[in-house]
């Protein structure tokens, strides 16, 4: 995840907050688009994304 908030950045112009709120915004987005029944997917997705963020970053 965080190389799609530096991805933001770089391209947009935001800051870190701004790019977090874009990414939830995409999820919130996403999750309202697809059938429920892949809702699980989405949740996963941004799940494993913020995860794999989490672990890349020594100070959390």
């Amino acid at each position: 995840m965080e190389d799609l908030v530096q991805q933001l950045k770089d391209n947009a112009g935001l800051t870190d907050e701004q790019a977090v709120k874009v990414i939830a915004t995409m999820k919130d987005y996403l999750m309202g688009k697809v059938p429920p029944m892949f809702s699980g997917f989405v949740e996963n997705f941004f799940a494993k994304a913020s995860k794999a963020s989490e672990e890349e970053d020594p100070l959390g």
